[in-house]
């Protein structure tokens, strides 16, 4: 027994120090990345535009619906008037980052974590290394600059559109006053909520796709499966992992801003 949980904790550890490692050497390589503007171009637009859907349903839903359980638990203490406050704060310190990082997870990180796993899979990568191009470089380190670029914009958007969602609920449904609802959200909303929520996203985004990429780039190292199941377990442990730490990330953060 005492033999399985030291061999797991080391494990554990390993996993951790194998992952610094790989995001410190990916983005230690974007100066010898080739045609790196190119690719962070498209890894934008596959972070960014190719997720607007998810992002925009998301966060309408999110803001209705915050919106409706808002009023509800307000007018318990006659305090309607306050929607406003509730649905932005509960945005932008909370719901907007996490939600907008999970759905982004959910669909572009899967997609590199696949998307590299079938590379690794049919060798692509080592054919990149033997004709001396660095693989972090030219696949993985613009996919962590995109990040940093596409996480904060995804983020804001998923505030806007949520606070439009609760405006709806609240003011178009319920009959709160549209005029106070934007009173509320205006002196509600201070530069350290904005603050904490676009360095969530930040972090949010580094963390996240960094363990995609980490995952999609080692998936030959399973020793339960191969080939196509090899990459399926890959994708599997990327968006798993990566929905965990960005949870836990969410509360250490958090716990310095409050």
């Amino acid at each position: 027994m005492l033999h399985l949980i030291g061999t797991q904790s080391l494990q554990i550890i390993s996993g951790f120090g194998d992952f610094a490692v790989f995001t410190g050497r990916s983005l230690s390589s974007v100066a010898h990345s080739r045609r790196l503007g190119h690719r962070v171009i498209r890894a934008v637009y596959e972070q960014g535009t190719v997720c607007l859907p998810v992002i925009l349903i998301v966060g309408i839903f999110t803001g209705l619906v915050l919106g409706l359980q808002g009023y509800h638990v307000l007018s318990r203490f006659g305090s309607q008037g306050l929607l406003g406050a509730l649905v932005s704060l509960s945005l932008v310190r909370e719901m907007a980052p996490v939600l907008a990082a999970l759905m982004l997870v959910g669909q572009a990180g899967s997609a590199l974590a696949a998307e590299l796993g079938m590379q690794r899979s049919t060798e692509q990568i080592v054919a990149l290394e033997t004709m001396g191009v660095s693989s972090h470089g030219y696949l993985v380190s613009p996919r962590l600059i995109a990040s940093l670029l596409t996480f904060p914009a995804q983020t804001a958007l998923f505030v806007v559109v949520g606070l439009w969602g609760g405006a709806l609920s609240g003011s178009l449904l319920l009959g709160v006053d549209s005029g106070v609802y934007w009173s509320s959200v205006e002196h509600a909303v201070e530069f350290r909520d904005l603050r904490e929520c676009f360095m969530k996203a930040l972090i949010f985004g580094l963390l996240s796709m960094s363990i995609c990429a980490w995952q999609g780039f080692h998936a030959d190292r399973s020793r339960t499966a191969t080939g196509a199941r090899g990459v399926s377990a890959a994708t599997t442990r990327a968006v798993v992992y990566s929905s965990i730490i960005v949870l836990i990330a969410d509360y250490i953060i958090t716990s310095f801003f409050v």
